[in-house]
């Protein structure tokens, strides 16, 4: 088998290895189908198994309460950007939102497009490398929902405790968490999160929304964009991503297999607490977020020098390290540590920068 690297890209993102050998082996036919399931109809008995058992083992992984709709779209986060105003922002034409970064900047930007968006805090003042404190009176109850970013991205900052938001709907984006660690889904009104970070191929976006917020959205809304279509024809009004949606239910059985969430939590905060031991101790590399506000799944860091960095990362990638450098808007590295990247992953990385440290003292 040709060589793999270790992928720290923040998305798309490396896959479980078991996942890429069950779809390699069903690549040419699909459980006896003689088709693959990007050649099979997706009104097929063969399809609807897939997309059933999919959604069965996400509720199953998530806990998933009975009354939240599980919908399975295309777009990604950014047409969710539009899509939950759309349908959520109805009464008060009105939300609370909290800035975290260049993510939650485009959600309220989008938002303002159809009513009043009331910033109650941002982070922006320090280039976001902090989730600001929240109070429950920020939150007045003249809302339709509460919009944040669970897992920054691009910053590499994370919430460690919900805002007291009330009685109020919580959004989140949790397009580079979900999955990663325990949530409560009947804490939020609306979830959602694209694929391509934690799920799997890009292409595939959930929604896990709770049903009365899709039976009270306005009906004028287009078709497409209307939760409600999706709901009540499980997510196959039209032909759906399917070969991503595969590609995500072999994901979630690969969670299942290995002990559900709360397990794969205990291995990520072991390799986000390894990365981060690394670099508070290291004397030339420092993590650019401080404090309990760190992520488990992105990890920027910095050298202080550009061309220094410049240096590592093509170092690194000539290593089989690839895919770390920061996002454009922040420079410096970034170590993207979703559930698929293995532990020896993380510790190749950090032995590489031990070596690039000491070369460079």
């Amino acid at each position: 088998m040709e060589e793999r690297v270790y992928n720290f890209s923040a998305g798309p993102a490396c896959l479980p290895m078991d996942v890429l050998k069950q779809a390699q082996k069903d690549f040419i036919s699909y459980g006896g189908s003689g088709m693959n399931v990007m050649e099979m109809s997706h009104r097929s008995p063969e399809y609807q198994n897939i997309i059933d058992t999919a959604e069965a083992d996400l509720r199953e992984l998530l806990n998933i309460p009975d009354n939240y709709d599980v919908l399975f779209l295309q777009g990604g986060a950014s047409l969710q950007f539009a899509m939950v105003p759309m349908n959520l922002m109805t009464k008060y034409k009105k939300i609370h939102a909290v800035n975290t970064g260049q993510w939650s900047k485009k959600a309220i930007a989008e938002a303002k497009k159809f009513g009043e968006v009331n910033v109650v805090a941002s982070s922006e003042d320090k280039t976001f490398s902090y989730i600001p404190e929240l109070s429950a009176e920020l939150f007045t109850p003249d809302a339709d929902y509460v919009h944040i970013t669970s897992n920054n991205t691009i910053y590499g900052t994370k919430y460690t405790k919900l805002p007291p938001v009330g009685n109020l709907p919580l959004v989140s984006d949790m397009s580079s968490c979900i999955l990663s660690e325990k949530i409560n889904v009947a804490d939020y009104g609306l979830i959602y999160a694209g694929a391509q970070k934690n799920i799997g191929p890009a292409g595939v976006t959930i929604v896990i929304v709770r049903r009365d917020l899709v039976e009270n959205a306005p009906e004028d809304i287009p078709t497409m964009l209307r939760y409600k279509t999706h709901a009540d024809n499980g997510s196959m009004f039209n032909t759906p991503p399917t070969y991503a949606i595969y590609i995500a239910g072999l994901v979630f059985k690969n969670l299942k297999r290995l002990g559900g969430i709360g397990e794969m939590e205990k291995i990520n905060r072991e390799k986000a607490a390894m990365l981060y031991d690394f670099l508070d101790n290291s004397s030339l590399f420092s993590a650019t977020v401080a404090g309990a506000d760190r992520s488990m799944m992105n990890v920027p860091f910095v050298t202080g020098d550009a061309e220094l960095d410049r240096e590592f990362v093509a170092e690194a990638k000539k290593a089989g390290l690839v895919n770390l450098k920061g996002h454009r808007s922040v420079g410096g590295m970034r170590a993207s540590i979703y559930n698929a990247m293995p532990e020896d992953g993380v510790r190749s990385l950090i032995a590489f920068m031990a070596g690039f440290e000491a070369k460079h003292r």
